[in-house]
């Protein structure tokens, strides 16, 4: 991410330091002016009619003149530091007149904030959204497709971008555009119009055009049950202009390049084998291509995605031009114009302090991983057990990239537990999974296991319909964790499962995708935290990475 000599107040603060430090070197033409008139002045003094130095009108006029000069001065220089103060604002306010907002979530239900670790911070979670519009003159000549033009857009890019709360690290999580999944209700905030949860399951892309992208995260949030803080999405002119102001992003293609068959479909990339900066439309034309990487594959254009991604980062770290004043400001600007993100991130400043964050992980700590994932026919689906172990890491802030310190194991709670009878135990079915629903009673059978195990006040709460991989059991505040594990204990579960959460109201048993069936909690024979190796990882201090060519689009 860009970096920033100033502090603070980010860019406002930063363009009226620059504009103020210039400010005077503009105000001193006075001054400077005065001083040689001063020193005439002097000079006369001392020879006119043979006056002594110190004869009091020889001496008195030019102290006066110097006294006005010296009082212009100052105030000249306060109306231009003034102005220049106020032409810094009204810049400021200017780019947050750029800034386009939308709700960040439009769907029913939220997915519960994640848990502040011991040191009281929590992870931040960012939903990249890439649109397809064709609304304006600047999207239609770059989109092309004609007959979409006006269209409802798609969302083709989406990656949930999480920083850990610690802000050591970086995990970055592709969906394909094609997914098929089942789509949740939402509502347009502008038209108030309801679009119904699909019965179906369709393309992920689509859920854009259900009320905006508030529906977009609406549908992350489901499926992977991680809290989204926020969401920025670009279009096509965006992907062009930020590109500019960036001065390019090195990529790599193992051989010739040219994304076009016979029919005309492609992007139009041609790019000669080896390592090549791209910007402006060329830019565009490698984040849309997937003709002619690999298998002509969404995955392999995710692949691509992730490189440039890597390549950006690294670039804005290395490149020292970013530190211009002026680069910033053009990057600044272009920036605000490409960019419609949720309301709590409506003001440059907001932008500023979330882009001071984002660059705290250094690339080496940058993990890429596609969403796991299994073929439907031409389209894909979350793949069973993966795609819910990588949510589940998200979930858990657990690095992707394997290098977390080991934790220590949970201690028993110093709180003694209530009684197993006065223990209330609520119980939500989290058996649903991608590919398979929710188990029928799931919540109801467990808090009758409950109930024979002396827990009367167990009840399932049949209003949820959750996905959980592993059964957890969460509770609200430290009075209550004696009592939720205690729960624990008696079903077997383990007491790394037991997690505070500030999305509960009392000791809450989720049952997930781990016990299914059965009235004793199974033992899991793999229980680790590393990442599937169908997430497809790749480490953002990877300067080797190079795109292959499908040898069908080579010239």
């Amino acid at each position: 991410m860009r970096q920033s000599s100033v502090r603070g107040d980010g860019p406002r603060a930063q363009d009226r330091q620059r504009v103020g430090s210039g400010d005077p070197g503009r105000g001193a033409g006075p001054h400077e002016a005065g001083g040689p008139e001063g020193r005439q002045g002097q000079g006369k003094g001392q020879g006119d009619g043979g006056r002594p130095r110190g004869h009091r009108r020889g001496g008195a006029r030019p102290r006066r003149r110097r006294h006005r000069i010296l009082r212009w001065f100052s105030i000249t220089l306060a109306v231009l530091i003034l102005g220049a103060a106020g032409a810094g604002y009204l810049w400021y306010e200017h780019l947050n007149s750029n800034i386009k907002t939308d709700k960040l979530n439009i769907g029913e239900h939220q997915a519960a904030k994640p848990t502040p670790n011991a040191a009281g911070q929590t992870p931040l979670n960012i939903l990249l959204i890439g649109s397809d519009a064709r609304d304006t003159k600047a999207n239609q000549k770059l989109g092309g497709a004609k007959e979409t033009f006006g269209g409802v857009p798609l969302a083709d890019v989406q990656m949930l971008v999480h920083l850990s709360a610690d802000r050591t690290n970086m995990s970055v999580v592709s969906m394909p555009r094609d997914t098929l999944l089942q789509l949740p209700k939402c509502t347009d905030p502008k038209t108030g119009k309801e679009y119904p949860a699909t019965v179906g399951r369709q393309m992920t892309n689509t859920s854009l055009g259900r009320g905006g992208p508030g529906c977009t995260v609406a549908t992350w949030e489901l499926l992977t049950g991680i809290h989204i803080d926020h969401f920025m999405m670009v279009d096509f002119a965006g992907v062009v202009s930020m590109a500019d102001a960036i001065g390019g992003v090195p990529v790599c293609v193992d051989a010739n390049i040219l994304s076009k068959d016979s029919e005309g479909h492609g992007s139009g990339l041609k790019l000669a084998k080896g390592t090549h900066p791209v910007k402006g439309k060329q830019a565009l034309q490698w984040l849309r291509t997937r003709y002619g990487f690999e298998d002509g594959s969404d995955i392999a254009r995710t692949k691509a995605q992730h490189m440039y991604m890597n390549s950006m980062v690294r670039q804005m770290r290395e490149n020292a031009t970013i530190t211009n004043p002026g680069k910033l400001r053009t990057l600044a600007e272009e920036a605000t114009k490409a960019l419609r993100v949720d309301e709590g991130l409506d003001t440059v400043k907001k932008l500023y302090d979330l882009s001071n964050e984002l660059k705290k992980p250094a690339p080496d700590r940058i993990t890429m991983t596609t969403m796991p994932f299994v073929y439907v026919g031409v389209r894909v689906a979350p793949k069973p057990g993966d795609a819910e172990k990588l949510f589940r890491l998200v979930r858990e802030d657990v690095a992707l990239d394997g290098k977390d310190k080991k934790k220590a194991p949970p201690k028993e709670s110093d709180d003694p537990a209530a009684p197993d009878g006065e223990i209330a135990v609520q119980v939500q079915n989290g058996t649903r999974t991608a590919e398979l629903p929710a188990v029928s009673g799931r919540a109801s059978t467990v808090s009758q296991i409950l109930a024979t195990k002396g827990f009367t006040k167990a009840s399932a709460d049949q209003s949820v319909s959750l996905s959980e991989e592993k059964t957890v059991i969460r509770f609200p505040s430290v009075d209550l964790e004696g009592d939720a594990q205690r729960v624990a204990k008696s079903l077997g579960v383990p007491l790394s499962s037991v997690k505070q959460s500030t999305g509960v109201s009392g000791v809450t048993l989720i049952v997930g995708d781990d016990w299914r069936e059965g009235n004793t909690y199974p033992k899991s024979s793999k229980d680790d935290d590393t990442t599937p190796d169908t997430a497809l990882a790749l480490n953002g201090s990877d300067k080797k990475a190079c795109m292959k060519v499908n040898k069908n689009f080579t010239w």
